[in-house]
């Protein structure tokens, strides 16, 4: 019975040995992915910032300005996308909506990001835009691969439509969680105008024709959680400038928005919330399970080799004292006695 007992032990023990490098290896980069139905809103503040006064074409102090971003997953064109990509693709619209302090538009920039599920790495198909304009995406954006590592990764800067070094600066502790520290500098760049202007009868057009360009300047800073790759955090200290031509007075130049920009803290808040429950699933695949399985194995392993040696060990074999042995008269054997 302790033999048959055994094998079976040994049996469970060679199975929970062999899942444990399977579910790290095999099962994690199959089952962790980015839902094609994700949305979620992020806002961020610059307090105080400076925008151009269209009406005289000079820049003023204001107390704040908001951006809003929202991305959301087109589930129909994830799924379309899938079938010739033949991978798990997520597709979001993104859309950053900056407001002034009176809550008036001052530009919106759509985006089409469609990236792999699995990877985030950028899947290139018919749709992928910046504020109307087709681009090919290198490198990550918004988020990071799940188990983010502590290097430099390619990001792309959605204002000038490239690619640049996002730089890893060290790991900090943000509230609460072990995150990594990614910055990334544009210098000044010549950048398109946007789409939507914030006054009647100024267009990206009529500006370009008068001879004015739009440039460009951020440092972009992430606190990551290196388990997720979700940003917990993000600011930037932006700047961007409307440069010569006959809109402004004499040629010059005019800043048309420069501020640091921050993320609200009740945004903060709940993005830390749901990266806390959803890094648990993670570490579920990634460590709980796999380390789990194989002290488990061990275990088993342990007790199945216990069991085989005991049921190998001879028994203690519980002798009475010899005594000589004599026939009776009638036949029968009987003890003889001294």
């Amino acid at each position: 019975m302790r033999r048959r007992a055994s094998l079976m032990l040994l049996a469970l023990a060679v199975f929970f040995t062999a899942l444990s490098p399977l579910m790290r290896w095999y099962a994690f980069p199959r089952l962790a992915k980015i839902p094609p139905s994700q949305y979620q809103d992020t806002v961020l503040e610059a307090r105080p910032a400076t925008l151009v006064d269209y009406g005289t074409m000079k820049a003023k102090q204001v107390p704040k300005v908001t951006i809003v971003q929202t991305l959301k997953g087109d589930v129909a064109a994830s799924d379309r996308i899938e079938r010739t990509a033949g991978r798990d693709v997520v597709v979001w619209d993104a859309l950053s909506y900056i407001a002034g302090p009176d809550g008036k538009m001052v530009s919106e920039i759509p985006e089409r990001y469609i990236f792999d599920a699995h990877s985030q790495e950028p899947v290139h198909a018919t749709g992928e835009m910046v504020d109307g304009d087709p681009v090919r995406r290198e490198g990550i954006e918004y988020k990071w691969p799940f188990l983010t590592e502590k290097r430099d990764y390619t990001y792309f800067d959605a204002q000038s439509r490239t690619s640049a070094p996002i730089h890893y600066r060290g790991t900090r502790t943000f509230r609460g969680l072990e995150v990594y520290y990614f910055e990334q500098t544009i210098p000044w760049t010549k950048v398109p105008l946007p789409k939507k202007m914030p006054v009647k009868g100024i267009t990206p057009q009529s500006v370009e024709k008068m001879g004015t360009t739009r440039w460009y300047t951020t440092k972009r800073m992430f606190w990551v959680d290196p388990v997720t790759g979700a940003p917990v955090n993000g600011e930037e200290i932006h700047k961007e400038e409307l440069r010569g031509g006959d809109l402004l007075p004499g040629g010059g130049k005019v800043t048309a928005f420069a501020g640091h920009v921050k993320m609200r803290d009740d945004y903060v808040d709940s993005i830390v919330a749901l990266v806390t429950s959803q890094r648990t699933l993670v570490l579920l695949l990634t460590s709980y399970l796999p380390w789990g399985f194989l002290v488990l194995g061990a275990a088993l392993l342990a007790l199945s080799l216990h069991l085989e040696a005991r049921s190998r060990r001879p028994g203690a074999s519980a002798r009475r004292p010899s005594s000589a042995l004599s026939p009776a008269p009638d036949g029968s054997v009987v003890s003889g006695g001294p």
